[in-house]
C-alpha cells in the first residue's frame, strides 16, 4: 500500500455555519459543561447536532475543572520578588506564571514568553486574570487539554450526540501583531489536514503541506465569542473532519529537532 492511500481525503466544504451558544451562567467547579452547553444550545433554537465541531474556551473548561487560584494564597520567590519590582508586575503572579512553566522560553522587558508544561509556547504561562469570576483571581489552563476535550465529547455522547470537541485559547503568533484563538486540546476529530502524496492540477505532487485545521476552527469560532462577550462556546457546522477517538494535540506540536528558532 502506498503512502498516498493510507492518507485521509477531504472534500471542500460547500458552506460552513458558526453559531455562537448564548445563556451559560458564571462556571463553578464541578458543573457539567457537556450538560450545560447543550441545554444553552437547544434553548438558542441551534441545538448541536451530529458532526458539528464545537469549539470550548478553555477558560470555563478551566473553572469547571477548579484550575484557579487566589492571589493572596501565593507566596512569591526571590526571583519572581526581584523581577517583578522592576518591571512594575505583581510578583504573585509571576510566580504563578513561573510554576505554570516549563522553561522560559523569551524574557524581554516585562514580557515573559513560556513553554507550559503541555508544551505550548505561549506568554505568560496561558496564566490570566480576565473574566476569572472574581478580583485576585487567576485562571491557569486546564492540566490535559485533551482530556477536558474527552470528557465533554463523552458527555455529548451520552446525551446522543456525536460532536467533535476543540478547546482553545487566545495566543500570540510569532511575526505578527495581534491574537487569535487556536486549538490546546481536541477530541473526536483528527488535528491535522495532509495534502502529502496529492496532486495538484497541474500535475505537482505535494510533499509537505500540512494544515492544522484545529487551529483553523478554533480561529473561526472566535468570530462568534469574543473576550467581552459573555459566549465562550461555539459551534461549527460543515467543516469536513476525519473523526478520530484516539485524537490528541501531539502532532501540532513541533520536536525540537525540527525546531528553527528554540
Amino acid at each position: 500500500m502506498t503512502h498516498e492511500a493510507t492518507l485521509p481525503r477531504y472534500r471542500v466544504a460547500v458552506s460552513v455555519q458558526i453559531h455562537p451558544v448564548p445563556g451559560l451562567p458564571e462556571i463553578t467547579p464541578g458543573d457539567d459543561l457537556a450538560a450545560m452547553i447543550l441545554d444553552a444550545a437547544r434553548a438558542a433554537d441551534t441545538p448541536i447536532i451530529d458532526g458539528d465541531i464545537v469549539v470550548v474556551t478553555s477558560k470555563i473548561v478551566s473553572k469547571a475543572e477548579g484550575r484557579t487560584v487566589e492571589l493572596d494564597d501565593i507566596t512569591p520567590g526571590a526571583f519572581a520578588s526581584e523581577w517583578s519590582q522592576r518591571w512594575e508586575k505583581d510578583p504573585r503572579v509571576v510566580e504563578v506564571v513561573l510554576a505554570e512553566s516549563a522553561r522560559v522560553v523569551r524574557q524581554l522587558g516585562p514580557v515573559l514568553i513560556t513553554e507550559t508544561h503541555h508544551g505550548f509556547i505561549c506568554a505568560n504561562s496561558g496564566v490570566d486574570q480576565s473574566s476569572s469570576g472574581a478580583h485576585g483571581r487567576l485562571v491557569l489552563l486546564p492540566v490535559d487539554p485533551d482530556a477536558s476535550a474527552r470528557t465533554i465529547r463523552a458527555g455529548f455522547a451520552a446525551a446522543g450526540v456525536s460532536a467533535a470537541v476543540i478547546i482553545s485559547d487566545t495566543f500570540g503568533r510569532p511575526w505578527r501583531e495581534g491574537q487569535t484563538d487556536i486549538a490546546i486540546g481536541v477530541a473526536g476529530m483528527a488535528p491535522m489536514r495532509s495534502y502529502i502524496g496529492e496532486v495538484d492540477p497541474h500535475g505537482h505532487e505535494f510533499r509537505v503541506q500540512e494544515l492544522c485545521v484545529v487551529d483553523e476552527v478554533a480561529a473561526a469560532a472566535e468570530l462568534v465569542k469574543g473576550n467581552t462577550s459573555r459566549i465562550p462556546v461555539g459551534v461549527v457546522r460543515g467543516v469536513e473532519h476525519v473523526v478520530d477517538d484516539s485524537a490528541t494535540m501531539a502532532p501540532v506540536l513541533r520536536d525540537t529537532s525540527r525546531d528553527l528558532f528554540r
